[in-house]
């Protein structure tokens, strides 16, 4: 027996507040008790939303109100692999230009689909920045102030098996490769739920809306620049577990990566945005967008972060990040 359904499809890359209020709208008028979501990170975080906001008062707004179990049931199947968003708490939208983090452990897909072959027919660029993300993620999780036994076991998996299938899976599209990378992204997934992200992700959310250039793509010029940072700056740790816990994560991660050192894994890194032919810095010629930038961080994410980076600092990555 066919099972009766809505099709809501009215947001955009980078979900507006807006757009969720929509989707809660059709949502309730069509009386609905289950959303399945089917689409890359915006769609599920659109659909988190719906779920979160779906029973709060449409008067107010929704951003502003205490954050319960609505009790609906929440199926993800990403046609992505990137965000891991289909195991995460997270969601993210854009209300007055400005990003939104939404978090509740409520909103933790109820059931997650994981079926490779639909990373068969995505554009080439979207492959790339997607599982540039899913990289992000591991690196980021492994030496956020927050990792976990559990969540390093998640971060090294997803590191270590993008590594090596990201050729084949960009270059030769096959299924093996394909079905690895969306576990892949899954861990990362996993390992961010637990730990948040860090200075890189901080650092691309302007990129993205101020450029336009893709979440995945943004975060991937962030994290070579801001890891040789660390690196340069090791004495202004802020782990708890002290430089020689953090120098030992960044050990960890270069061997993930298949290097005996952080600065050989950044170099890679490097080149591996260049072999995918992904622009690693970004050219305006406009000095005052340092500012803009620099005043747009979300100091939260810095906090997780394992080096200190104060104003001055953001500043000074930005320069290296946009010339």
């Amino acid at each position: 027996m066919p099972v009766p359904y809505v099709k809501f499809d009215q947001f955009t890359p980078n979900p507006l507040y807006e757009d969720v209020c929509k989707g809660v709208d059709l949502f309730n008028i069509t009386k609905c008790d289950t959303i399945l979501a089917v689409g890359g990170g915006s769609s599920i975080d659109v659909a988190k939303c719906i779920k979160l906001y779906c029973k709060m008062q449409k008067d107010r707004l929704y951003l502003e109100q205490e954050y319960e179990d609505t009790g609906v049931k929440l199926i993800a199947l990403p046609t992505t692999a990137g965000t891991g968003s289909e195991s995460t708490r997270y969601a993210v939208i854009y209300y007055d230009g400005k990003k939104q983090s939404v978090t509740h452990d409520s909103i933790i897909p109820n059931v997650a689909i994981l079926e490779p072959k639909v990373l068969k027919t995505l554009p080439l660029y979207q492959k790339k920045c997607t599982m540039l993300d899913a990289l992000c993620q591991g690196i980021e999780s492994w030496w956020s102030v927050n990792s976990t036994d559990e969540s390093k076991v998640y971060s090294k998996i997803a590191v270590e098996t993008i590594m090596k299938w990201w050729r084949e899976y960009i270059f030769e599209n096959t299924d093996e490769a394909a079905e690895h990378i969306m576990e892949a992204a899954n861990y990362a997934g996993r390992a961010i739920c637990i730990t948040q992200t860090t200075a890189p992700h901080a650092f691309s959310y302007k990129l993205t809306s101020l450029y336009g250039l893709p979440h995945g793509h943004a975060v991937a010029v962030c994290l070579p620049v801001i890891w040789e940072y660390m690196l340069g700056n090791i004495d202004k740790c802020v782990d708890s577990r002290g430089v020689q816990y953090l120098n030992s994560v960044f050990a960890l991660i270069s061997c993930a990566m298949g290097f005996s050192s952080p600065m050989d894994a950044i170099v890679y890194f490097r080149k591996m945005m260049e072999e995918m032919e992904m622009v690693r810095t970004i050219s305006t010629g406009k000095s005052s967008d340092i500012e803009i930038l620099s005043k747009s961080v979300n100091t939260v994410r810095l906090k997780n972060n394992p080096v200190y980076l104060g104003k001055g600092n953001v500043a000074s990555v930005y320069t290296q990040i946009v010339k």
